[in-house]
């Protein structure tokens, strides 16, 4: 059986990686160069850098990025925004990306998921499906960075990629974007449920212990944005924080903390 992967999310907004909050507010962090080499050096299992601005704004990836981010990364290192075309996701696997990330695309034009998997491999495609509870309880589906609503619920998102070739799905709940309560376990369970693929997870962490929930429920990989910026030693705190509660974790840094107590 498969480890689970610690993924740590690098949400890039005007260049610089943000922190978010519900989609809505953003805090700003720094270089996503610099943020890329400091996850890799303390020993995240994946990076996920997604370019909020690329679509909205009608233009196309920062291909010229991907490039610096790969330099100082050994990690698998996945990219997403503003992918249209084929061609976009040529371009992002020759300059250094290992997988890309659909969201917009995907729900507009699914062939491109096929395509993609058809030329490169599912594996290197990955589905983003961000989802929102509703006030009447139930879940939508939006892209373009919450502004516009697929119609799609979560589950029928995720199945309709998965049909199309999809290799994962990018799980994120849009409600708990930056709240630090959690992840939206209901939702997590229910998605992956559905499909047979992997289904990476996140949206509301805030504490090492909102991994572990999630993995029970079989999440392949457990994902935080605004997490790792609080404190630079948070990805072997949470390896090891893990790795305490039973969860068989990746474990590949050469620090530990295998004689601390965490509160």
């Amino acid at each position: 059986m498969l480890k689970t992967r610690l993924v740590a999310v690098l949400i890039v907004r005007q260049g610089i990686v943000v922190q978010s909050f519900d989609f809505n507010r953003y805090l700003p962090v720094g270089s996503p160069a610099i943020a890329v080499e400091y996850l890799d050096r303390w020993g995240v299992d994946e990076i996920v850098v997604l370019d909020i601005d690329a679509t909205p704004d009608g233009r196309q990836p920062a291909f010229d990025r991907i490039g610096v981010y790969s330099s100082c990364c050994h990690v698998p290192l996945t990219i997403g925004g503003g992918i249209t075309e084929v061609d976009d996701i040529v371009t992002m696997l020759q300059t250094g990306a290992d997988k890309v990330v659909i969201n917009s695309a995907a729900v507009d034009n699914p062939r491109l998921i096929s395509d993609g998997a058809r030329l490169f491999g599912s594996q290197c495609i990955v589905v983003s499906v961000d989802a929102r509870r509703t006030t009447g309880g139930e879940y939508a589906t939006v892209t373009q960075s919450n502004n516009v609503t697929t119609g799609y619920t979560p589950v029928d998102l995720a199945k309709r990629a998965e049909d199309h070739g999809a290799g994962e799905i990018f799980l994120n709940a849009v409600h708990r974007d930056g709240a630090r309560t959690g992840y939206d376990l209901a939702l997590i369970e229910t998605v992956i449920a559905a499909v047979a693929i992997p289904v990476i997870v996140c949206g509301g962490v805030g504490h090492s212990e909102h991994f572990r929930p999630a993995i029970d429920l079989g999440a392949s990989a457990v994902a935080a944005a605004n997490f790792f910026h609080h404190t630079e030693h948070s990805v072997t705190v949470c390896k090891s924080f893990l790795t305490a509660t039973g969860a068989d974790m990746r474990l590949d840094s050469y620090v530990t903390y295998d004689a601390i107590e965490f509160d």
